[in-house]
C-alpha cells in the first residue's frame, strides 16, 4: 500500500522561473565552459533515466498561458551536454539522484515518476523541496541541483545547449547581450528590442 499521499497546491511556475533573478544571467551564461556534445546527442541518460527527468523538468516549470516551459526552452539537452563535459564528475550523483526520485515514487505511489498523473509529480516535488520526502533524506539537494540546472538550461546562452530558439530569453523578457545601444534605445516608453545573438558561438540558437 502506497504511503499517506503527499499531494499539495500547485507548484507555482512564477516562483520557480523568478528564482532565475537571483542567478545574474552572467553566472548562468559561465556556468558551463563550453558544449560537450553536438546538440541533441544523448550521451548520458538511459532511455527510463530521460523519461524520469523530462516528467521531473516538464512540472518543475510546465508550459502554460505565460509561455513555454523548461521542456520547451531545451533544459534537458543543456543538463546532457552538460553532464557529458564540463560537470562530468557529477554525473553519477545526478544519475542516483534521478534514481532516488523513482525509488520514492515507487515508495509512496506505487509506481515510477514519470507513469504519474501531473498532481502526483507535482505532490512529489513539493515534498523533496519542503524536505518532508521520509526516507529521502537528501531531498532538498537533490531538488535544489535539479532546479539549478533547469534554470541555467532554460536561460543560458543558447551556445551550451539550451535556450533553444532563445525561448527562456523570451521568457524573462532578456533582449540578448549588446555590444553598444542605440540612444532611440535608451528612451523610457521605447519597447525593448531583442537582439537575438549567442555571445559565444553560431547566432542562429538550437
Amino acid at each position: 500500500m502506497p504511503e499517506h499521499d503527499q499531494e499539495s497546491p500547485r507548484l507555482s511556475r512564477r516562483s520557480l522561473i523568478a528564482g532565475a533573478a537571483l542567478v545574474p544571467v552572467a553566472a548562468l551564461t559561465s556556468a558551463v565552459p563550453a558544449p560537450a556534445a553536438p546538440a541533441g546527442a544523448q550521451t548520458v541518460f538511459s532511455p527510463s533515466e530521460r523519461r524520469t527527468l523530462e516528467a521531473f523538468v516538464g512540472r518543475l516549470v510546465p508550459s502554460d498561458e505565460l509561455g513555454p516551459g523548461a521542456l520547451e526552452c531545451g533544459a534537458i539537452n543543456y543538463i546532457e551536454q552538460a553532464l557529458a563535459g564540463a560537470l562530468a564528475d557529477e554525473k553519477a550523483s545526478f544519475l542516483q539522484g534521478l534514481a532516488e526520485v523513482d525509488t520514492y515514487a515507487r515508495k509512496v505511489q506505487d509506481a515510477g515518476f514519470a507513469e504519474l498523473p501531473p498532481e502526483k509529480r507535482d505532490g512529489i516535488i513539493a515534498a523533496m523541496e519542503q524536505g518532508t520526502a521520509a526516507n529521502f533524506p537528501n531531498a532538498r539537494a537533490v531538488f535544489a541541483r535539479f532546479r539549478r540546472l533547469t534554470l541555467e538550461g532554460m536561460f543560458s546562452d543558447p551556445y551550451y545547449g539550451g535556450n533553444t530558439d532563445f525561448r527562456g530569453w523570451e521568457v524573462i523578457r532578456y533582449p540578448g547581450p549588446r555590444v553598444a545601444v542605440a540612444p532611440e534605445d535608451q528612451q523610457m516608453k521605447v519597447a525593448i528590442q531583442p537582439y537575438r545573438r549567442s555571445a559565444l558561438g553560431a547566432n542562429n540558437g538550437h
